[in-house]
This record gives C-alpha cells, structure tokens and sequence, in this order.
C-alpha cells in the first residue's frame, strides 16, 4: 500500500509539473524574447532619430553618427535608395535584429548577439526544472508521511483483526487520528470486549456445570442406590433401580459432553513462544509505565515454550499486568522459570499487596476489592484452566501471580 501511495501520488505531482511548468516556461521565454525584439528596435529607432537630425547626410556624415551607436558588440547599417552606409562589429552566432525607418525613407539595421537573451531563457528553464524538481521532492515526502500515517494504522488494525481471529480478544485502544481507521478500531475493540465476555461465559458454564450438575446427580444416585438396598416393597426397588440407570447414564452424559469441551479446548492450543508473549505485552505496556514513572521489566528463563490458546497466555498476562499497574506499586517484574514439570510465568510488583480478607475470594466471578466488575483474574484464571493449567496467588505481599502450564508437549 505504502508503494501504490507514493507511485500515485508521484504520478499526480509529474503530471502537474508538466501541465503547469512547460506552459510557464514558454510563457516566459515569449515574454523575454519580445522584450528583446522591444528593446533593440527601440535602438533602431533611436539611431534612425540621429540619422534624420544630421543636416548633412553624406555618406561620412551618417557613418559618424552609426559609429556613435555600433561599438564592438552591435552591427548598425542605413540603407537609402542610392546606397548603403555600415559599421559595427561583426556577429557570429545567433543574433537580434531591430530596424527602424526614417523620415527620409532610411532603412536603419541594428544587429547585436543574442547570447545575452539566451542565458536568460537558459536562467528560466533552470529555474523551471528547480522548482519542479523540488515540487517533486516535496510531492515525494508528503506523499511518504501520508503513506505511513494511513499504511501504518491499517497494518495494526490488521494486526488486531489477526489477533482477534486467533482468539485473542483483549481489546487494543489503539487510535490513529484519522477518523475513519478510528471507528474501525472502536468496532474491532467493541468486537473484542463481546467475544471475552462470550468465552468468559462459555468457560463459567462448563466449570459450573461441572458442579452443578455432577453433584445433584451423585446425591441422586446415593439416595436410589439407598431405596433399592433398604426398601421392603419390590415394586419400589424395581423403580428405584430403574430411575438409578437412568440417573447413572445422565451422568455418563454430563462426564462426555464437559469431557468433550474441554478436549476441544485443550486441543485448539497451539505452541506459543513465551518470549514473543512477553516481548509484545513489554511493547504494548511500557508507554503506561513510563507515564507513571513506573517500569516493567522482564527476567528469568529464556526459550521456553507452552501449547496454549491461541491468544490465551497474552491475555492472562496482560490482566496480571493491568492489575499489578492499577493495583500495585514500584517495579512490575515478569518471571519465568521451570520447575516440578511446568512451564511458571510470574507476575509481582513492589506494592502493599493484597490484604488478608481478600485473599480467599480474589479469584471469585463477583467479587472485587476496588470498585471494579471483579471479572479480570476470574476469567484470567477460566483461560488458564482450558489450558490445563492453573493461576494461583503465589504470595499476597509483595503480591506474586503464578501462572502454572504445561510445557512444550500437548494435553
């Protein structure tokens, strides 16, 4: 896009120059030639003037007056009806010719050499060439800047629609300054923040109906399988036997269908770079750090690599980092290390930590200990466990979040 953008604009700038400096430059050139034709019939003129005041017009007499005006660079000559009076120098090269005609009928020639006439036309189609040269050269530049304004934007929001489609939808609050590319940004976000909540959701009711319903289901079966060993009348116990298959093949359901989600979910995973991970999160997070006066740095191990979601390990960095920002204090350190068979991302800061009475509901759906929806480290903990993973509060002061993963081999 950015070559289309300077090809074409290139082309427009060309094509201007070319409607616009030619005609200019034969304009010109027409004007300084007829200023020229001006002037030396002028000095026809004037000659001519001379010639008719002399009282005595012998041929010595006129050529007197003509050598008053010829000089070394100019050729002056009066033709009458009997004959022909010159003097002058002689001119090579293209020349100017003025004449003029006196009142006895003279004829009088001015000659003189054209050079000076054509370095100005020479001055002029430089100076044309100049300015369409720079006309060009700024042509060229503004069309650069425009191309990396409107090319640059476009290659992000096609970054984000890439990192949306891969199942990444944190929200990027990216803005150009062009209208237009802003409201394709503001609707991919919008997109974004519906797609978490959608798959905050479809997590919430696996994990929910795994307890819901499983638990309901083994009571169940406790109280018939209690029925059938304990009841005196046959035709209760056959009933009770009965209801208890059926009970035990709805749980056989239950225990496929969450089994099913979350192989589907396990096996979407892809193997995800840690380091490119927190590579990008450093890029995307450090102008808020700076703007606090804060840092975020990066340490530990260097290679390691988990099958994730794509875009899951992001995001559940990226709310550890949000958090520890908005919640935390001092320095933000992301860790990584492997240990006891797993890949562990640890996020800390130097702040006051989370207080004791928060710390057994700090992961709960609804709860929240600063006037917020309370859903970052809920959903950030669902998108670990479809991983196969696990996010813990590791310590609560200074307050480090422990991310748990497979390594590099798939669930």
């Amino acid at each position: 896009m950015r070559r289309r953008l300077l090809v074409s604009t290139l082309v427009v700038a060309l094509v201007s120059v070319i409607m616009l400096g030619i005609p200019l430059g034969i304009v010109t050139t027409r004007l300084i030639k007829d200023e020229a034709q001006k002037r030396i019939n002028a000095e026809a003129a004037e000659v001519a003037a001379a010639v008719n005041g002399e009282a005595n017009s012998s041929a010595a007499s006129t050529a007197d007056v003509l050598g008053r005006f010829a000089g070394t660079e100019r050729y002056v000559s009066v033709r009458r009806a009997d004959q022909v009076v010159s003097t002058g120098a002689t001119i090579r090269g293209s020349v100017e010719k003025g004449t003029a005609t006196g009142v006895q009928g003279q004829v009088v020639t001015v000659l003189e050499s054209a050079d000076s006439t054509n370095s100005e036309l020479v001055s002029v189609w430089i100076g044309v060439a100049a300015a369409a040269i720079v006309a060009l050269a700024v042509a060229v530049e503004l069309s650069r800047r425009q191309a990396k304004r409107l090319a640059g934007p476009l290659e992000d929001l096609a970054v984000g629609a890439e990192q949306l489609g891969a199942g990444d939808p944190r929200p990027r609050n990216h803005r150009y300054g062009v209208p237009e590319l802003d409201r394709v940004a503001e609707v991919l976000d919008r997109s974004a923040e519906e797609i978490g909540r959608l798959l905050g959701a479809e997590r919430a009711l696996a994990a929910n109906a795994s307890h819901q319903l499983r638990s309901p289901l083994t009571a169940l079966s406790i109280r018939l399988e209690e029925i059938v060993a304990t009841s005196t009348e046959s035709g209760v116990r056959e009933d009770a036997a009965a209801a208890l298959v059926q009970v035990e093949r709805l749980a056989a359901v239950v225990d496929s269908l969450l089994a099913e989600h979350g192989r589907s979910a396990r096996t979407s995973g892809i193997l995800v770079d840690i380091d490119a991970v927190l590579d990008q999160q450093a890029v995307e997070w450090s102008p808020a750090f700076r703007r606090v006066r804060r840092r975020l740095v990066r340490e530990g191990s260097k290679g390691l690599k988990v099958f994730s979601t794509p875009g899951g390990l992001a995001q559940v960095v990226a709310t550890l980092i949000d958090n520890a920002l908005v919640h935390g204090g001092g320095t933000v350190t992301v860790h990584t290390r492997q240990a006891s068979g797993h890949i562990v991302v640890e996020v800390r800061d130097e702040g006051l930590g989370v207080p004791d009475e928060l710390v057994p509901r700090i992961f709960e759906r609804s709860f929240s200990g600063a006037q917020s929806t309370g859903l970052g480290l809920a959903l950030a903990r669902d998108l670990v466990a479809a991983d196969g993973g696990r996010l813990e509060l590791a310590q609560p002061r200074p307050p480090i979040f422990a991310i748990f993963l497979a390594p590099d081999t798939p669930l």
